[in-house]
């Protein structure tokens, strides 16, 4: 179990560790970082709120509220066994930088649900990341999905259904369950049967097969202890372990993971923060009866349940996988398995195999031989009859051995007791009158063995019918296979396409921003110039209409003065026409 980062109380940590899930023992590490060409430091930010996820040999990291802040969402590789950090440089839509958000992986494929950004907004948006390409891609859905939310949990089951439960929303603490069908992109409240888990946040889930457990969480009065199981199949809680109030489970922020070893699931915690932060490490052990149920702290754990546990690449193989080690079908077919088994070693064994633990080894003897030692056992106690049988003979030809070669050999047995007889006396012919007397017990045997040699002659034949069935099945699967992968190759070819379509669109849609802002420049400009032009022609108006009135007086006076003179010639005229008279 891979632990980076956290709140230790007093400040944001930065470090990794590592825990031994065969020990339960830290292993000390020193993890390196590799310098990435879009960073300046070679370190990685504190951060708390984050989610990892494992793949193959890596583990993700995905976002965190960290410091300094940061706009868009970061995402770290870490590979186990380098033990050295990486930044995937993201391209695409990348999301906002958020904490309290949820990541599972499905493939080579993360799903992002929800979260709190750095200004404290909720957010209920949905991205995937390709891990191959490290390109982010929004996610469109229908239906009324999940309100904004962070602190939830989240699991994917089947690689299809997403399912969200519980989380902080704005003004109150969640209960609700939603599911997303991959398939078909609609969001849908799942309806449960029976009691159902109070409201609650910041609480841990791990999906195991078919079982949902969801331990701790709580609102901000109440933290709960109590482990619920949600089974995905019949849409039903139940409650299935309350621990000690002095559980980690009961504190906040703490982490789990599943480990699965034999015929238990294991739930392992770690850390938390209730008054103080915690180290503790503490297991839920789940029976596979699902009957059993009980957490422990880690010194207390039997060490018998790790005794025998998986390697760490089993582990990692497991832990990547989240699907029980055992479970009640793998368990069916096994039962199913070893009773077939069972049945043809009785059906071999009547055709002739026997135990002859005498000298403490198996033989594979004829019916005939087998009798014949019977019968000298009391006079040939130290010699092996059966050195003759055809050890090196292959099974499967044995197997196929018919009535008259079974005749045969008791043929050969009795020519060979009549010898004897001549040739040991009294002991001999007591070995020929016996051998009489058993050779109706042949008859029966011989008869019994053809019947039962022509039922597994059926049953041979039988059994490749079904080969050859199996067979042209297998040939239609490899085809049907083959056009898969043909059509596989196609649609991977028109994702590149579309790539390069959403790249050649994201350039024209920059080109289109970058015009219609120079539009937007030239508008303002005419828009001022207009304003100028109108502010001149309002001074212009203004000065034609004080033209036009010194205008009108300057007419004025000049009638004016054309008047006064014509009145002044006429008086002049008057006077002179006057004295003319005169």
């Amino acid at each position: 179990m891979v632990v980076f980062g956290g709140d230790s109380g007093h400040q944001l940590l930065d470090d990794t560790k590592m825990l031994n899930l065969e020990k339960l023992t830290w292993d000390s590490t020193t993890p390196k970082v590799l310098p990435s060409p879009i960073r300046s430091t070679s370190k990685l930010p504190a951060c708390k709120g984050h989610c990892m996820v494992s793949w193959g040999n890596s583990v993700i990291l995905v976002g965190g509220r960290s410091e300094p802040a940061t706009d868009r969402l970061s995402v770290w590789s870490f590979n186990t066994e380098t033990e050295i950090w990486s930044l995937m440089e993201a391209k695409g839509d990348i999301p906002a930088a958020r904490s309290g958000h949820t990541v599972t992986r499905a493939g080579a494929t993360l799903i992002l649900f929800g979260g709190e950004d750095a200004k404290g907004k909720k957010r209920h948006d949905l991205h995937m990341f390709d891990l191959k390409s490290s390109t982010w891609l929004p996610l469109n859905y229908k239906g009324s999905g999940p309100s904004p939310r962070s602190n939830h949990v989240a699991a994917l089951y089947d690689d299809r259904v997403l399912l969200i439960f519980g989380g902080h929303s704005k003004s109150k603490t969640l209960n609700d369950l939603f599911s997303l069908d991959f398939e078909t992109m609609v969001w849908s409240r799942v309806k449960t049967n029976g009691p159902h888990p109070s409201p609650r946040a910041d609480c841990s889930g791990a999906l195991c097969g078919t079982k949902w457990y969801i331990t701790g969480g709580g609102s901000k009065k109440k933290r709960q202890a109590e482990t619920w199981v949600f089974d995905v199949l019949e849409s039903k809680w139940t409650v299935r372990a309350v621990p000690p109030s002095s559980s980690i489970t009961t504190k906040k922020g703490f982490s789990m993971v599943p480990l699965y070893h034999r015929d238990k699931i294991v739930l392992v915690a770690f850390g938390g923060n209730k008054k103080d932060p915690s180290d503790k490490v503490e297991v839920l052990v789940v029976l596979q009866n699902d009957h059993s149920y009980s957490w422990r702290s880690a010194p207390d754990v039997d060490p018998l349940l790790y005794e025998y546990s998986p390697s760490t690449k089993e582990l990692a193989g497991h832990l990547n996988k989240c699907a029980p080690l055992y479970s009640n079908s793998s368990v069916a077919r096994h039962s199913l398995a070893s009773t077939v088994e069972r049945a043809s070693r009785e059906e071999h064994g009547a055709l002739g195999t026997s135990l002859h633990r005498k000298y403490g080894q198996v033989e594979d003897c004829s019916l005939a031989q087998k009798l014949e030692k019977l019968i000298d056992d009391d006079k040939y106690d130290d010699v092996d009859d059966c050195s003759s049988c055809p050890a090196s003979t292959p099974k499967d030809q044995r197997s196929k051995r018919t009535g008259a070669d079974t005749r045969t050999d008791m043929a050969r047995t009795v020519a060979l007791k009549e010898e004897n007889a001549d040739n040991q006396g009294p002991s001999g012919r007591r070995i020929a009158r016996s051998s009489s007397d058993i050779s109706h017990l042949y008859n029966t045997k011989i008869t019994d063995l053809i019947r039962r040699n022509a039922a597994l002659e059926d049953q041979l034949a039988a059994a490749l019918e079904s080969k050859e069935q199996a067979e042209k099945n297998l040939s239609l699967v490899m085809s049907s296979r083959e056009q898969l992968e043909k059509r596989l190759a196609s649609r991977g070819k028109e994702a590149e396409l579309l790539k390069e379509k959403i790249a050649g669109l994201e350039l024209a849609q920059e080109e289109s921003n970058s015009l219609s802002n120079a539009v937007h420049a030239d508008n303002v400009r005419l828009e001022r110039e207009v304003a100028f032009l109108k502010a001149v022609a309002d001074e212009t108006r203004k000065e034609m209409h004080s033209t036009r009135r010194v205008l009108a007086g300057e007419q004025s006076r000049t009638f004016q003065l054309q008047v006064f003179e014509t009145l002044v010639y006429c008086q002049k005229m008057s006077y002179i026409m006057g004295r003319m008279s005169t």
